[in-house]
Parts: C-alpha cells; sequence; structure tokens
C-alpha cells in the first residue's frame, strides 16, 4: 500500500480540485453567455453549438472527465484490501468521469427543429450512464466502507443515495408537462443540486483516501 501511497494522495487531491473547479467553471463560462440562467438553464447548453463558450466548457469537461477517471483508479488502489466491491466502486467513478465527462465534452446536447441531433442522442445516453453510476456509489460505498468501520461515513452515503434519487425525480419532472411548470423552469437548479450532492460526496471520498495514507495502521475515520 505504501508504494501507492502518493498516487493515492495525487488522485485524491486531483478529485477535490476537479469538483471545486466545475462549479468554478460553470460561473466563469456561464458569465461569457449572455442571458444565461444558472437557475433556470441546463449546464449542457453551455457546451451546445450555439454557445459562445461551447468549445472552451467541451474541452474542460473532457479533462475533468480524465481526472475523474484517474481519480478511480487512485480509489481502487487506496481500497485494494476490500477487493470486487472497492473494484466495483472505481469503476462506477470512472464510469460517471468518462460519461459525464468525457461523454457531455465530446458530443454537444444541439437540437434540430425542437428534437435532438444524433450528437444531443450520444450526449443524452452517455451522461444518463454516468449519473446512474454516481448514483448507485453510495450503495456499493457501503460495502466498502462499513457502519462499524466510519458510523457517519455510512451514514452520508445513505443520505446522499436518497438526496440524489430525490433531485433527479425532481429534474424529470419537467418532463411531466408540455406547458412550463415549476420543475421546467427551474431545470438548471435541480442539476446544480445534483451536482453538490455529487461533489460532497466524491470529496468526502478524496479526503477519507488521503487520512488513510497518513496513518500508520488501519484507522481513517474522518471525525478524528
Amino acid at each position: 500500500m505504501k508504494k501507492h501511497a502518493k498516487y493515492i494522495t495525487f488522485s485524491a487531491v486531483t478529485c477535490i480540485m476537479v469538483c471545486i473547479g466545475e462549479f468554478v467553471a460553470l460561473f466563469v463560462f456561464g458569465a461569457f453567455y449572455p442571458g444565461y440562467n444558472h437557475l433556470k438553464d441546463t449546464m449542457s447548453s453551455l457546451g451546445a453549438s450555439g454557445s459562445p463558450v461551447s468549445d472552451e466548457i467541451s474541452i474542460w469537461w473532457v479533462t475533468m472527465g480524465v481526472l475523474i477517471i484517474f481519480f478511480g483508479t487512485g480509489f481502487n488502489r487506496a481500497f485494494s484490501e476490500k477487493g470486487v466491491y472497492a473494484k466495483v466502486a472505481a469503476w462506477l467513478i470512472m464510469l460517471y468521469g468518462f460519461g459525464e465527462g468525457i461523454g457531455s465534452g465530446a458530443f454537444k446536447a444541439n437540437h434540430i427543429i425542437n428534437e435532438l441531433s444524433v450528437s444531443g442522442i450520444i450526449h443524452d445516453t452517455l451522461g444518463g450512464i454516468g449519473v446512474t453510476a454516481i448514483l448507485l456509489l453510495p450503495l456499493v460505498m457501503q460495502k466498502v466502507i462499513t457502519k462499524n468501520e466510519i458510523p457517519a461515513f455510512y451514514r452520508m452515503s445513505q443520505i446522499v443515495f436518497i438526496t440524489g434519487i430525490i433531485i433527479e425525480l425532481l429534474f424529470s419532472f419537467r418532463y411531466s408537462s408540455n406547458v412550463n411548470n415549476f420543475f421546467k423552469i427551474y431545470k438548471g437548479v435541480w442539476q446544480r443540486l445534483f451536482l453538490l450532492n455529487t461533489c460532497a460526496y466524491l470529496t468526502s471520498i478524496a479526503i477519507l483516501m488521503i487520512k488513510k495514507q497518513n496513518k500508520h495502521d488501519d484507522s481513517y475515520n474522518i471525525l478524528e
């Protein structure tokens, strides 16, 4: 484990920086998109072909995806003693990076006469895979870090999972009517709340990884 300590720590720090960077990127690039509203507009619209920051945000999302995948490999090394559960959790993290990062950046959410283009369909499909992966991650993490090891993190996993499901349901309610309803108007809110929920969880995992490397034994309680 010690021979992987620097790799694991670096991947964890990278994850924390990416999580912070995603919010910074959204607000910075959003400021260069006249009329863009973080509460009402989706994040994908920043990367659509009609956006003045389309290429810039796409490059960032691809970069973000690659770095999240890197974090996933570090996670697998950090918790290798957990066997198959660590591998599954690592793959879920990497799928999130691939779908929500690389997929969202490489394929723009374009529309043709109010219908999704081929690129838009691929964008939504890969994004959906990434979202599903990150939704399932807390369930697997309860096997990686058990209730007996860190009760607070175990409860956090439960809360993050339930919160993620609720937010995704609120986001999907925008399809419940052809008219503009509350859920459709404020679709940007639901996306950003989901991102906050996800980043808070990934950051907590990253901190645990760093603490684990700084311990000489197997104790890595984040509350210590």
